[in-house]
């Protein structure tokens, strides 16, 4: 009889894979896709979707699943679209949840959820009444809560408790109880947001009541044979955050009263824009930067700790654990961005797994515009019911020919050939990747470089062959002989007539990022996009020397961008002394001055002293395949910018859409 090699032995993420017990249950490995909003939940209630996007991270290997945040009390509605655990007609959808993730050998946890002030929309559009310790309003939301009395916070406990019991009766494994992110636990601990003179309120132990009793609330309803943990955040980093030292105090009370579990480690707050970053931090953010807060937790608490917060690769959590900071990593982006990264590092085929790159642009991003989760570079992410499931091998093989490297062209290529069919790329320059190429330069993008990296390894993998350096012409067709041809041949800059402009100095964001002209010291960006691109320029410029005025036409600098990384960038360009000028629309240039109208009052606006005016004025689409051959033999379909100038995000579910068409 053969036997084979433990596949644990065979990974060298050793620690990654180690079994732990957490509570009653033993959980496979030291993975944890956290709890997330993904707005795919209906009517309070978990759907199909629902549970197919957790099911493909329970196939792909994940040790845990916590689902994102259910509702205990109906003043808990922060979104019109999350889970509520209110009422026993929840069961079923968790019931179904939950089996559907333990057949794949995967543990999961409910979160217990109240937002207190942080409510961010109602369900018919008005204003909503929030319930919080004290009436004192958050910066974010703009939220004026209502103080709650004795007899709510009462009924707030239990709701609590029957929902980790519901949760219980769908067979899940625990609950979380979400402590973190300035939500109501967090708004009685902290003493600038809780000014209660009663029980609940003062000294720490006062402020720490409501958490002991949701504790003590659950526990006794659920017994020992369920899992309760809880989430807090270690450092909120707001300027009226609760203190870190009184946080680590939190930590040592819960542990002692043994009603906890374990203690999942996160940073940030909901309460702030500069807190808010954190909750799902971008890629300007260090990997892995809350590791060592969660060591201290670790250090005073008897129970299992966990860290999130930019794990985007298993060599960081390996390191994280071998360094014995946590005992379980918040990797959720990891495998939104791919659902099977467990298994492949399992397997050592580190090589294979597509980072995430943390430019939350198509998650948090969906789900603050109302829009289910998805992923730039695995768009098959959150349509697990639809595009994915096509992506079956195909019973007509068709020779593709794709022209354009860039990433909807290898996104096409590479869901093209694994379903069968031969597929070359060609490329017309020496490199892969198209913009993203120049994204990757702007200052903290680096990681954009990864969705390049990523296709690429996709389509070795699929067997696509790739010519560089090849421009696709009449003749090259036509000794191809292709039945199908993709044209993803991309976008070039826009440059719109501007008025007196042949007086000015004017270049354009793509010449500025590849060091192709000379720019002046003081520097006025024309941003037409209010995207990444514009702002990114000014933050190069400003670290260059330059003085930048960055004119947004737009409501804010940064307007089409997710809110965090905004944010982010936002905070750098005012430390580094940037203006920002609103509501800027691009009218006529000169010698030394820039003429804006104000897009929403019409009057002018002039900006003097003028050296070089930089472009960021958007894409048009390069098609001269298109344009050129109309006569073409042979299916033909545009895709990416090549189609419609829009983001990298569309690019890539264009490649998609059409690799699984064919």
């Amino acid at each position: 009889m053969v036997h084979l090699e433990n596949p644990v032995q065979m990974t060298k993420f050793i620690n990654l894979f180690k079994p732990i017990s957490v509570g009653v249950t033993i959980i496979k490995n030291r993975i944890v896709s956290t709890g997330h909003d993904t707005v795919m939940a209906h009517d309070g209630h978990v759907t199909d979707r629902l549970i197919a996007y957790h099911e493909a991270r329970a196939k792909g290997g994940a040790g845990l699943i916590i689902v994102q945040v259910s509702g205990v009390h109906e003043t808990a509605r922060y979104t019109s679209h999350m889970l509520m655990a209110t009422d026993d007609s929840s069961i079923p959808g968790y019931r179904k949840l939950a089996e559907s993730v333990h057949a794949h050998g995967t543990k999961i946890f409910g979160q217990l959820f109240h937002p207190g002030r942080e409510i961010m929309e109602t369900q018919d559009g008005t204003l909503p009444v929030a319930y919080a310790p004290s009436a004192v309003p958050n910066s974010r939301f703009h939220v004026m809560p209502v103080p709650l009395s004795l007899a709510m916070i009462r009924e707030i406990v239990e709701g609590y408790a029957s929902a980790a019991v519901r949760m219980q009766k769908a067979g899940f494994d625990g609950c979380e109880i979400v402590a973190s992110h300035g939500y109501l636990p967090a708004q009685f601990l902290n003493p600038h947001v809780n000014n209660r003179s009663d029980s609940y309120g003062g000294s720490l132990s006062n402020r720490l009541r409501f958490l002991d009793e949701v504790a003590a609330a659950i526990r006794q309803k659920v017994g020992d044979k369920f899992v309760v943990g809880v989430r807090i955040s270690g450092e909120e980093k707001d300027v009226e955050a609760i203190d870190v030292g009184e946080v680590l105090e939190v930590c040592r009370m819960l542990d002692k009263t043994g009603l906890i579990d374990f203690f999942h480690v996160i940073a940030g707050t909901s309460a702030s824009l500069s807190g808010a970053i954190h909750i799902v931090p971008p890629m300007y953010l260090e990997t892995g930067y809350i590791a060592p807060f969660a060591a201290t937790v670790k250090g005073i608490v008897s129970k299992p700790v966990f860290v999130t917060g930019r794990i985007n690769q298993p060599q960081i959590a390996e390191a994280i654990l071998a360094k014995g900071q946590a005992d379980m990593c918040g990797m959720t982006r990891a495998m939104i961005s791919d659902p099977d990264m467990p298994i492949k590092a399992l397997e050592g085929r580190s090589d294979d797994i597509r980072a995430c790159i943390g430019c939350n642009q198509a998650c948090i991003g969906h789900f603050h515009k109302g829009y289910p989760i998805s992923c730039i570079q695995f768009p098959e992410t959150g349509r697990e019911l639809t595009l994915a499931v096509r992506k079956t091998p195909t019973t007509g093989s068709k020779r593709v020919l794709i022209a354009g490297g860039g990433p909807a062209g290898m996104k096409a290529a590479s869901v093209l050939a694994s379903r069968g069919h031969s597929v070359t790329l060609c490329e017309a320059g020496s490199q892969l990747g198209g913009q993203a190429l120049l994204a990757q330069l702007l200052p903290g993008r680096s990681e954009f470089g990864g969705i390049v990296t990523n296709l690429a390894r996709e389509m070795e993998i699929s067997g696509v062959e790739v010519r560089l350096n090849t421009l696709v012409t009449h003749s090259l067709i036509e000794a191809e002989a292709p039945d199908v041809m993709i044209i993803a041949t991309g976008g070039k800059p826009r440059r719109p007539h501007i008025e007196g402009g042949d007086a000015a100095h004017i270049v354009d964001a793509w010449q500025v990022l590849r060091g192709e002209v000379n720019v002046g010291t003081n520097v006025v960006i024309a941003d037409w996009r209010a995207d990444w691109i514009g702002m990114g320029i000014a933050e190069k410029l400003a670290r260059d020397g330059c003085r930048v005025k960055l004119c947004v036409d737009a409501i804010v600098a940064g307007e089409t961008l997710p809110f965090y990384v905004r944010d982010v960038i936002v905070g750098r360009l005012y430390a580094l002394g940037v203006e920002i000028i609103p509501y800027a629309h691009l009218f006529g240039a000169d010698e030394n001055s820039v003429y804006f109208h104000h897009s929403a009052s019409g009057e002018p606006m002039i900006l003097e002293g003028v050296d070089t005016l930089v472009l960021s004025q958007g894409n048009e689409r390069v098609n001269q395949l298109e344009e050129n051959f109309p006569s073409i033999a042979c299916q033909i379909y545009t895709i990416g910018d090549a189609f419609s100038p829009r983001t990298a995000e569309e690019a890539v579910l264009d490649g998609l859409k059409i690799g699984v068409e064919l």
